[in-house]
């Protein structure tokens, strides 16, 4: 197991490897998001009037949020989606980091599923903080997750030419996917701060 984690960190295939765990996380984060906002789901269901244990302030609300009619676009929980589709990524995850090697295909099948789950992430977090107005810290969880499913993904697929180009893979080889990360998630703290800020603190 020791050997295996230095192998992890210090190994040659060290960048695709933290990719693949950073996907793990991002995964594994997102799942548990998304699990706790069904069963939520369920009890708004059973009862409509139900105080979430999230519903904080009329600015922090979960159900809030899960009451607008963006929560429910295919006609059921937007949290189910990720019920189903956010194992897959984990098992992807845990099957890189053991180093199995999918076909390219499949690789940009995942990479697809990965990009519409980030603008699904990034429309929702527009419905919650621009149109309805209020904060779910559940629903923030799942949007960081997707983050980082995306940025692990993506940058494992160009380590390892599935997404081909030399000055794309410069890109990532210097850090600066890891920097565009960091702003997109400083820039929507900055957004958060700024709108809700007199009501959060």
């Amino acid at each position: 197991m020791f050997n295996y984690i230095r192998n992890l960190i210090t190994g040659d295939n060290k960048r695709e490897n933290w990719a693949a765990l950073t996907l793990l996380i991002g995964a594994g984060i997102a799942l548990l998001a998304s699990l706790v906002l069904s069963i939520e789901s369920l009890e708004i269901a059973k009862k409509p009037d139900v105080v979430l244990g999230c519903d904080l302030n009329s600015v922090v609300s979960c159900g809030g949020v899960a009451r607008h009619w963006s929560a429910t676009l295919a006609g059921f929980p937007n949290a189910f989606i990720g019920l189903f589709t956010l194992p897959v990524m984990l098992t992807i995850a845990v099957a890189l980091l053991s180093r199995v090697k999918f076909p390219r295909w499949f690789m940009i099948c995942a990479q697809i599923g990965a990009s519409l789950g980030v603008v699904f992430a990034a429309w929702m977090l527009y419905m919650s903080l621009i149109e309805i107005g209020m904060l779910c810290p559940w629903c923030l969880v799942t949007d960081i997750g997707m983050l980082l499913i995306f940025y692990g993904l993506t940058r494992y697929n160009i380590l390892i030419n599935v997404i081909t180009g030399h000055k794309l893979k410069q890109f990532v080889r210097k850090g600066y996917d890891t920097l565009v990360l960091a702003l997109i998630i400083v820039t929507i703290t900055m957004v958060i701060i700024l709108k809700f800020g007199d009501q959060l603190f």
